[in-house]
């Protein structure tokens, strides 16, 4: 996730502080990715030192604000308009986890994957609850939101669904090249079976 961005996006209505557009955006996104206050502002410092954003004075109770600058402007432009890139795909722990599970002798890698399904599944029935009480009074429950911040949320929400719902059918998927790969390894040879019993009878000596 670019923190840059989003808060370069929020800038494009209107100025505002620190505190004011970690809530706007935790708001909008139902508190899915929370941001630290620290990380804000030192993105806005940042953002001010490439010249993205500059200071906008004091609001009416004492808070610095920033504003974006043209150039500010060009990037949130630029950025809802490039597709996100897909070419370099971020870290997939569970992906990682799996791969070196088949790999790592001693691991039972359909316990982790029966663990895994269990986990997303539990996390399938919260979003599915989540995405109920979302169409009866706004994120999570919350009445009085305006409808625009409702369907943010509402698709923020779509995305872990579909995310979980996606997950749970490559988990499926591995068990099942698993169950493939068990039935497809040769039977060991008669000489292979001889000289595994030597080893374990010199073992047991």
């Amino acid at each position: 996730m670019s923190v840059k961005q989003a808060l370069l996006a929020l800038l494009e209505q209107e100025p505002m502080y620190g505190n004011q557009l970690r809530t706007e955006f935790e708001q909008r996104t139902g508190s899915t990715w929370p941001l630290n206050v620290g990380q804000v502002y030192t993105t806005l410092t940042r953002l001010e030192r490439d010249g993205l954003v500059e200071a906008a004075g004091a609001d009416a109770e004492g808070h610095e604000r920033w504003r974006l600058t043209p150039a500010g402007r060009e990037e949130v432009a630029a950025w809802f308009t490039t597709p996100v890139a897909r070419t370099q795909p971020p870290r997939d722990e569970l992906a990682i986890k799996l791969a070196l599970a088949v790999t790592v002798p001693g691991v039972d890698v359909g316990a982790v994957i029966q663990q895994q399904r269990s986990a997303t599944m539990r996390a399938l029935q919260d979003y599915t609850r989540l995405k109920r009480q979302a169409g009866q009074a706004g994120p999570g429950g919350r009445q009085g939101e305006a409808p625009r911040v409702d369907l943010a949320w509402s698709l923020v929400l779509d995305s872990l669904v579909f995310a979980s719902e996606a997950e749970i059918r490559w988990l499926d998927h591995c068990e099942a090249r698993l169950r493939r790969a068990a039935l497809e390894r040769p039977e060991p040879s008669a000489a292979d079976r001889s000289a595994d019993a030597r080893v374990e009878g010199e073992a047991l000596r």
